[in-house]
């Protein structure tokens, strides 16, 4: 599996130690920056992770700012994106069962890195359920702003 990865300062040690686990479990890592903990823009990244998902050269994206919040905002703005904002197991696993989401988002000041890891983990592997849920998943591409 591909996975995109990309972080603004606030979340670029968690990013940094996310890599190479996740290339130790066989996944294929692409870093979309950022390099350094000096300030940046989170947009900046996370547009590039979820334009990497919405064009398939990733199969998920994982994307890290402070809260989690603006990166999952910037994410979604790019159409067949799903990006889930989670800070909890349990929220990771139903952002994949029901809302087949492609993009993790979590919050560096708000998340360990162990919650991190296993919410990454779940994310990563747990499916789609389809049924009821599909025929949601595909209003949300249907909207249109209005």
């Amino acid at each position: 599996m591909r996975i995109a990865i990309g972080s603004d300062h606030a979340g670029f040690h968690h990013k940094t130690a996310l890599i190479p686990w996740l290339e130790d479990q066989g996944y294929e890592v692409h870093d979309y920056g950022t390099f350094s903990e000096e300030s940046t823009d989170y947009p900046d990244y996370a547009i590039e992770v979820a334009w990497a998902v919405s064009t398939n050269r990733a199969d998920r994206g994982i994307l890290i700012c402070g809260t989690g919040i603006g990166v999952a905002i910037t994410a979604n703005k790019v159409s067949g994106v799903r990006a889930a904002n989670c800070c909890s197991e349990e929220m990771a696993r139903l952002a994949r069962e029901h809302n087949n989401a492609n993009i993790l988002t979590f919050g560096g000041r708000l998340v360990s890195l162990e919650l991190a890891q296993r919410m990454v983990e779940i994310f990563l592997t747990t499916p789609f359920e389809g049924g009821r849920h599909q025929r949601r998943v595909e209003k949300i591409h249907r909207l249109t702003g209005r």
